[in-house]
């Protein structure tokens, strides 16, 4: 299947209710994967959290929450044969307008930090 990129959501999304999600990456960094990709287009990965609000500091959880994002996009990107910088925001207000897209670093040549 080829798929044209990544598409991130935050948890509070409405359309997530328990599901239209590929990928789930909770607060404490682990991952929950769902037993089929449900999108023909984009696969879908929810971090758990509210990214509508300014981070005055990213914790050391949430830096290493989107650690495994970035390594998790990297694997797929291997698997799927897509680039790793095909990433999406779900919509204007998913996964929020402080979602902290910088520390989301991905290096396609060297691999994720």
């Amino acid at each position: 299947m080829l798929y044209e990129g990544f598409m991130i959501h935050h948890s509070f999304c409405s359309s997530m209710d328990g599901k239209g999600y590929d990928f789930w990456i909770s607060k404490d960094a682990s991952v929950i994967a769902a037993p089929v990709l449900s999108d023909n287009e984009y696969i879908h990965i929810c971090l758990e959290g509210y990214f509508n609000l300014e981070y005055e500091r990213m914790s050391a959880n949430a830096k290493h929450q989107l650690f495994t994002a970035s390594k998790l996009i990297m694997e797929l990107s291997n698997l799927y044969n897509i680039s790793p910088l095909f990433l999406q925001p779900h919509s204007q207000i998913c996964p929020g307008s402080h979602f902290p897209w910088n520390e989301l670093v991905i290096y396609p040549v060297d691999g994720y930090h």
